[in-house]
C-alpha cells in the first residue's frame, strides 16, 4: 500500500487493482440453494451446500463438486461467458473428488476419487486413488482407467479441430504422484443421431503413451497446451511438451536448473486443479516454482530458494529464457523475526505482461521487469508491513491464473472461492512520481522509485491518453533538480521506446529505452536497492528441438502460433547471445553528436548527402502533418528551421543504418518505417508536451508577442521549454521546426534585456531567422529597443546578417546595405578593363556633389553591363544608394535626426 492525500485524509492505494470476476456463493452457491429447494420441495433450502472448486479448464469454465440434501456428491460447471450453472454428472453416494476434467466438447467427464484405503469393497481392498472416464453425453458408461495408491491428476486437451472428420477424438492426460505422465487418445463415436460413446473403450489402457517420466515437479499451461516438468538425475533439468492441434507433440525444450538438491521432497501438481483432500500442508513445501510466457517469446521461470533459518533473507530466482541468463536476488529482512511458519515467506509470483510481482506477505513487494533486466532501478521494490495484495486471506492460499493468449492474470482465493482479475495500479504508480517523504517510508530512496514506476507508466501503460496527460503534469510541476536522471529525457526515450518495443524483444538490446545508459558516471542510488542483492548467471545449455518436419505440418493445421513462439523465444535467445558479445550494440546519441558537430563546424556540405538527409526530413513532418491536421495551439512546424531539419534527417539515418546492422530480420521496409515513425513520434511528443502546459497556464496568442512583458504563467512555460531544451540536446535529439523560435519569444518576454544576451552569448538560446526578422519588425525604434536590435545584429552569422538587414528600416542598416551593395558591385568588376563612363547625365543625380555624382554614374553604368546581386531584396540599386549617402551625411552635419 501507498499513503497520498486526498481530501486532507491520508488514504492507502496499493499496487494491484483486483476486479472480482467470480465469487462461488454469488455465482454458484445462491443458484445451488435453489435447486435444492426445488429437489426437497421447499421454498428456501436452509441445509449446507458444501460446494468446492475442482478446476478451472481453458476456456475459463469452472468446475466444481457439491453434497446436497439427497447425500451425494454431483459434479457441475459454470461458465463465466453465460454466467449459468450446468449440472455435469451426480454419483449415486458421496465421494472425494481430487482431480476433474472435463473435454472441450463436454461429453467425457475425467474423475480421480480419493478413497481411504482402509475400508474395504466386498473383500477387495480399495485403493488410494480411484480415476474415472465417465459418458456424460448422455450419462453412459463409466471406464476405469486407473486404480492406485497414490494421487493421480487428469486433464484434457483442448486443441482447435483443424478438420471436420466424422470420427470424433478426445485426449487426456493422465499425471501421477510416482512421476509418470500418459496421454489417453480416446476414440468416440456418435450414436442415434446425438449420443456421444467412447469406441473401443476396452483398448484405452493398451494403447496409452507415456509422455514423460521420473519427475518431481509438473506445470500445465492449459491457454498454451504445454506441460512443463522438472527431473532430477544429479541435476535439476526442465523440459516443455507442446502439444499441436494435430495431436502430435514434442519436447521443445531443455534447460538445467541450479536449485537445492532437496527442493522437491514430494511431487508437486501446478495448474493441474485443486486437491481439497491432499493432507500436505503448505509449510512442507520447500519450492515454490512457476513457469511464465508471453507471446512475444518470452519466457520466465520463477522459483524460490529452501529457507535457511539462520539466515534472515528471501531468496527467489527468475530464470530469463528469452535474455539467456537467470537473476538470483537476496532480499534480507533485517531485525524482522523469522516466523514459525516458514510458509508466509513463501514468495507469490504474479505475472503481469512483461512483469513479475514478487509478494512475500507482510514484507516486501518486487515489480520486477523482465525485459529491462539490466538494471535494479527499472525494476520497483516496496517493503514495509503496509505492503498489502488486498485479497481477504493469505498469500498461501492464494492460486495464480495466467492466460497467456488473453494477456491476462487472475488470482483465486482458495478458502473463499473468489475469483480477481489483477492489473498494475496506475494511480499508485502516479502517486509514487507524486509522493513527498512526507508520506513515504523516510528510509526510501525516490529516485529509485520514480524511476521505476515512470518507466512502467511510460512503456507498459503508455497507452492511455489520459495517463500520458497526467505524467506531463507531473513534469511541469516538477522544478527541482534531479541528481539521479533527468525526468524528461526519460519520458522521451521511454515514451518513443512504446511504439516500437513489441516488434522484437531484441529491440530492448539495440534501442535506448532510459537516460540512465547515456550517463558517464551512473548515480550509486540508482545500481544499488538497499537490503536486495542480484546475481546474474548466463544460460549456456538452453536446447531446443524443434522438428522442421513437424512444423510444417503444425503450420498447415493452424498451429502456426505455437511453432511461431518456440522459433521467436529460440531467435531471441540466440540472438541475446550475439548482442551479448557485440561491442556498444544500443543505438546512442552520441553517433549522431559527432557528425553533426562536423554539419555545424563545415561550411561545405556534400550535395548528395544533404538532398539523402533532406529527404529523410521530409518523410517524418510528412508523417507529422498526417497526425496533426487538427492541432494548432503551439505554433509549431511553421517555419523552415534548416538547422532542425538537418537534424531529423540525420537522426532517420543513423538510427536506420543502427537497426539495418543489428536486427536484419525486420527487414529493411519495416526498419525504414519504424524509423521515420519513431522520429516523428518524437516531434509529435514534444509538441503534445507544449501544448498541454499550454493549456495548463491558459496562454493565448497574446503570448506570442514581442511588444509586452510576460506573466507568471509565460515564465513557467519558458522554463519547461528550456528544460525541454536542456533534455533534448543531452541526448542531440531534434526538436520540432519552430521551437527555437517560441522559446526566443517567450525569452524575450520573460527575461532581463542583459539575462536575455548572455543566454544567446551561452548558446542556451538560438536566434532563428524567423524570431529575429519579428524582433526587427515587431519592436519599434525606441532607445531600448534599438540598443536590443543593435545587440542581436552583432551576434549573428553574417549570412543570416545580410538577410535581417533588410527587415528593419533603419539609416544604419541602410547605410549596411548600401556598403554590401557597393563592394559586391565593384569586387565583381574590379576586374574589368577598358571601363569607361558613358558620359550621360541621369535624373536625379546632383552634379554639384562631383564625388557622390561619379561613384553613382559608375555604379549605374555597372548595372546596366551585368545583374543586380540585390535585385531580389526590395530594389536595392544606385538610386537607394545615393539616397542613403545624402541622409547619412545629413545626419553627421546634424541637418536630420535618426
Amino acid at each position: 500500500m501507498y499513503l497520498s492525500k486526498k481530501g486532507g485524509k491520508l488514504e492507502y492505494t496499493r499496487m494491484l487493482k483486483l476486479k472480482r470476476t467470480f465469487d462461488l456463493h454469488r455465482d454458484v452457491v445462491c443458484d445451488l440453494r435453489k435447486k435444492e429447494a426445488s429437489v426437497c420441495r421447499v421454498k428456501e433450502y436452509s441445509g449446507e451446500v458444501d460446494t468446492r472448486i475442482l478446476n478451472i479448464e481453458c476456456d475459463g469454465g469452472i468446475l466444481y463438486s457439491w453434497k446436497g440434501a439427497t447425500g451425494t456428491t454431483r459434479i457441475g460447471k459454470y461458465a463465466p461467458r453465460t454466467k449459468q450453472n450446468k449440472l455435469l454428472y451426480t454419483f449415486d453416494k458421496q465421494v472425494c473428488v481430487s482431480s476433474c476434467s472435463l473435454n472441450k466438447e463436454e461429453t467425457l467427464l475425467a474423475v480421480s476419487l480419493a478413497q481411504n484405503k482402509g475400508e474395504v469393497d466386498g473383500l477387495k481392498p480399495v485403493s488410494k486413488c480411484l480415476t474415472l472416464l465417465i459418458e456424460i453425453h448422455p450419462i453412459n458408461n463409466t471406464k476405469v482407467l486407473k486404480a492406485v495408491d497414490c494421487r493421480v491428476k487428469v486433464q484434457f486437451l483442448h486443441q482447435e479441430e483443424t478438420d471436420r472428420r466424422s470420427v470424433l477424438e478426445s485426449h487426456l492426460l493422465l499425471l501421477t504422484e510416482d512421476g509418470y505422465v500418459d496421454l489417453y487418445h480416446i476414440l468416440l463415436t456418435r450414436q442415434e443421431g446425438y449420443r456421444v460413446v467412447m469406441a473401443y473403450p476396452e483398448r484405452l489402457t493398451r494403447t496409452a503413451e507415456r509422455i514423460a517420466e521420473d519427475f518431481c515437479w509438473v506445470q500445465w499451461d492449459g491457454y498454451t497446451q504445454r506441460l512443463y516438468y522438472v527431473t532430477h538425475k544429479g541435476k535439476f533439468l526442465l523440459r516443455c511438451v507442446q502439444f499441436y492441434p494435430n495431436h502430435y507433440c514434442e519436447t521443445v525444450l531443455e534447460l538445467p536448473l541450479e536449485m537445492p538438491a532437496n527442493s522437491f521432497p514430494a511431487v508437486k501438481f501446478v495448474n493441474l486443479g485443486f486437491d481439497h483432500y491432499h493432507t500436505e500442508k503448505p509449510e512442507q513445501e520447500l519450492v515454490k516454482m512457476e513457469v511464465f510466457t508471453d507471446r512475444i517469446g518470452s519466457m520466465c521461470i520463477c522459483y524460490n530458494h529452501p529457507l535457511n533459518k539462520n539466515s534472515k533473507e528471501v531468496v527467489y530466482t527468475l530464470a530469463l529464457v528469452h535474455k539467456g541468463c537467470s537473476k538470483t536476488f537476496h532480499v534480507s529482512l533485517g531485525s524482522v523475526e523469522m516466523p514459525e511458519r516458514s510458509a508466509q515467506l513463501h514468495p507469490l509470483f504474479i505475472p503481469i505482461g512483461y512483469y513479475i510481482v514478487v509478494y512475500v506477505e507482510g514484507h516486501f513487494l518486487h515489480l520486477i521487469n523482465t525485459r529491462q533486466q539490466e538494471m535494479l532501478c527499472h525494476s520497483l521494490f516496496l517493503s514495509g508491513h503496509d505492503v498489502d495484495l488486498g485479497v481477504q486471506c493469505r498469500a498461501v492460499d492464494v492460486m495464480v491464473m495466467h492466460s497467456e493468449e488473453k494477456a491476462s492474470v487472475s488470482l483465486l482465493e482458495l478458502s473463499s472461492g473468489r475469483v480477481h482479475s489483477a492489473e498494475l495500479s496506475a494511480a499508485h504508480l502516479l502517486q509514487i512520481l507524486r509522493a513527498d517523504k512526507a508520506f513515504k517510508c523516510p528510509d526510501c530512496e525516490p529516485d529509485p522509485e520514480r524511476l521505476a514506476a515512470l518507466h512502467c507508466l511510460l512503456v507498459y501503460m503508455g497507452n492511455d491518453p489520459n495517463l500520458e496527460l497526467k505524467i506531463i503534469e507531473w513534469l511541469c510541476d516538477g522544478v527541482s533538480t534531479f541528481q539521479s536522471f533527468d525526468h524528461i529525457q526519460e519520458f522521451i526515450l521511454a515514451s518513443l521506446y512504446r511504439i516500437c518495443y513489441e516488434k522484437s524483444l531484441n529491440l530492448d538490446k539495440i534501442l535506448p529505452y532510459s537516460c540512465v545508459f547515456d550517463k558517464k558516471d551512473i548515480p550509486k542510488s540508482l545500481l544499488v536497492i538497499p537490503g536486495v542483492t542480484c546475481f546474474t548467471e548466463l544460460h549456456t545449455e538452453t536446447i531446443f528441438n524443434i522438428k522442421q518436419t513437424h512444423s510444417h505440418s503444425c503450420r498447415r493445421s493452424g498451429a502456426s502460433s505455437l511453432v511461431g513462439f518456440w522459433s521467436e523465444l529460440q531467435w531471441n535467445t540466440e540472438r541475446t547471445k550475439y548482442l551479448e558479445a557485440v561491442p556498444n550494440p544500443r543505438y546512442r546519441t552520441s553517433h549522431v553528436q559527432a557528425e553533426w558537430d562536423r554539419l555545424l563546424k563545415s561550411n561545405r556540405r556534400l550535395s548528395s548527402h544533404t538532398n539523402h538527409i533532406e529527404e529523410n526530413t521530409k518523410k517524418v513532418l510528412s508523417m507529422v502533418d498526417t497526425w496533426s491536421l487538427d492541432k494548432k495551439l503551439v505554433p509549431l512546424f511553421q517555419e523552415e528551421d534548416p538547422q532542425q531539419r538537418a537534424l531529423i534527417g540525420l537522426t532517420v539515418d543513423k538510427l536506420r543504418d543502427h537497426l539495418n546492422r543489428h536486427l536484419p530480420r525486420l527487414g529493411k521496409k519495416k526498419i525504414d518505417s519504424l524509423v521515420v515513425n519513431y522520429v516523428a513520434k518524437l516531434l509529435e511528443l514534444i509538441r503534445h508536451m507544449l501544448e498541454t502546459v499550454w493549456l495548463k497556464y491558459k496562454l493565448d496568442p497574446r503570448a506570442l508577442s514581442l511588444s509586452q512583458r510576460g506573466s507568471a504563467a509565460e515564465w513557467s512555460v519558458f522554463h519547461f521549454m528550456f528544460r525541454i531544451l536542456e533534455a533534448a540536446v543531452g541526448l542531440c535529439l531534434p526538436l520540432p521546426p519552430g521551437f527555437h523560435t517560441l522559446l526566443a519569444v517567450l525569452a524575450v518576454r520573460c527575461l532581463p534585456r542583459h539575462s536575455f544576451l548572455q543566454y544567446i552569448d551561452h548558446k542556451l538560446l538560438q536566434l532563428t531567422e524567423t524570431f529575429v526578422a519579428r524582433l526587427m519588425t515587431d519592436l519599434d525604434n525606441s532607445d531600448d529597443n534599438e540598443k536590443m536590435k543593435f545587440s542581436i545584429l552583432k551576434r549573428l552569422p553574417q549570412p543570416m546578417k545580410r538577410t535581417i538587414v533588410h527587415m528593419w528600416d533603419h539609416p544604419v542598416t541602410s547605410a549596411s546595405i548600401s556598403k554590401d551593395y557597393v563592394h559586391t558591385l565593384l569586387e565583381k568588376y574590379s576586374t574589368t578593363k577598358g571601363f569607361a563612363l558613358s558620359g550621360r547625365e541621369r535624373p536625379g543625380f546632383r552634379p554639384e556633389f562631383l564625388p557622390l555624382t561619379y561613384l553613382a554614374k559608375m555604379l549605374s553604368d555597372i548595372e546596366e553591363q551585368g545583374t543586380n546581386p540585390f535585385e531580389e531584396q526590395e530594389n536595392v540599386d544606385t538610386r537607394f544608394v545615393e539616397e542613403t549617402a545624402l541622409k547619412q551625411t545629413f545626419i553627421l552635419l546634424g541637418f536630420e535626426e535618426k
